[in-house]
Formats: structure tokens, C-alpha cells, sequence
């Protein structure tokens, strides 16, 4: 990637997510249905245009477009790295997910409030949950055989997003950890306690 590239998708990445936090505290301030697309598209400082450039609808932008994995990951997923233990490496493409997004402390229990206590984004975090569990008992499959079963694949992701939930940062808790870091850890108390 030539140095502009790397530049314009930084660009990209910031925009989006000033987009999803602006829409995440409009609807924290007014509801859902209490601003438009315009208003949100004034409060992120973009055109309506640009505005649905990047999102399609206001609950896309208060839900913000799910972080990509790098195929070299995948790749090393798939091969059976990084560390040759499904779980470990299942935790460690969660930690590269969730250090993608510069989520500070404040904007995840902002998000997990805002979706948590609205019901059309409740139903619509639960759809897309369904499909991005879809799309990792793939992986999963891919990767250890159709023998493993689907249904251990989907209590596997699971256990994993609980542990996640378990993460996300309440009351000013551990302010400046990465929560990548934070999962890490959890998933390690996860599996001391389980074993």
C-alpha cells in the first residue's frame, strides 16, 4: 500500500467512526427516531452523501460496519497457527478484531448502552451476531473439519462472545487497558476455571 492508501483509509476509519459515535450519542440523547440522517450527518461533520457513502441507514451507523480480518490472519488461523490450540487462536483473532477498532472506554459502554436498551437495535445486533457466528463456525470448520460439528463450533463462539460481554468496561473499570488486552486475559480465567 503506497503511503497516500494507507493515508486515505486512515481517513476512511476515522470518519466511520466518528459516524457510529455521533449516531451512538444522538440516540442516547434523543432516541432513535428523535434525529434524522441529516441532523446526524451535521453532527459528524459530512455530507449526507458521504453519510451514506458509509452507512445505509441510522442503525447501521449506530451499529458501525463489523472490523475485517487480514487474510494473512485468516491465513495463519487456517493453517493452525498462531499457536496450535483452537482456543488460544480463536482468542487471538478476537484480539486482532478488537484492537482494529480505536474504541476509547467511554464509546464502548456508550455503544453497549445505546444498543442494549433500544429494541429495533437489539433485534438488529442480534441478526448480525447471527451472521458473523455464521461466518466464524465456518472459519472453524474450515479449519478443524466438518467432524468438529457445527454445533460445538456455534457453543464455541458463544462462550467466546460471553466472555467479550464480560469485557466490555462498566463504572470507569480499567480506564486505559486495551481491551484487547482485557479479553486476553479473560479468556485465560475462562479457561482456568473450565479446565
Amino acid at each position: 500500500m503506497t503511503e497516500s492508501a494507507t493515508t486515505r483509509e486512515r481517513r476512511r476509519q476515522e470518519t466511520e467512526h466518528r459516524i457510529t459515535v455521533c449516531a451512538q450519542r444522538l440516540t442516547d440523547e434523543r432516541g432513535l427516531d428523535g434525529f434524522t440522517m441529516d441532523e446526524l450527518a451535521e453532527a459528524a461533520d459530512v455530507s449526507r452523501r458521504t453519510l451514506f457513502n458509509y452507512f445505509p441507514s441510522k442503525v447501521d451507523a449506530v451499529l458501525g460496519n463489523p472490523p475485517d480480518l487480514p487474510p494473512s490472519v485468516l491465513a495463519t488461523f487456517h493453517a493452525g497457527g498462531p499457536h496450535g490450540h483452537l482456543v488460544d487462536d480463536l482468542g487471538e483473532l478476537a484480539a486482532v478484531l478488537l484492537s482494529s477498532k480505536t474504541l476509547t472506554h467511554e464509546e464502548m459502554a456508550l455503544g453497549h448502552r445505546v444498543v442494549t436498551t433500544t429494541p429495533r437495535l437489539i433485534m438488529a445486533a442480534h441478526q448480525r451476531f447471527q451472521e458473523l457466528t455464521s461466518e466464524f463456525v465456518d472459519v472453524i470448520l474450515a479449519r478443524e473439519g466438518a467432524e468438529f460439528g457445527e454445533a460445538r463450533a456455534r457453543l464455541l463462539i458463544r462462550l467466546l462472545v460471553a466472555i467479550f460481554d464480560g469485557c466490555i468496561p462498566v463504572n470507569g473499570e480499567e480506564p486505559d487497558r486495551p481491551l484487547a488486552d482485557i479479553f486476553t486475559d479473560s479468556l485465560r480465567t475462562a479457561r482456568e476455571l473450565l479446565a
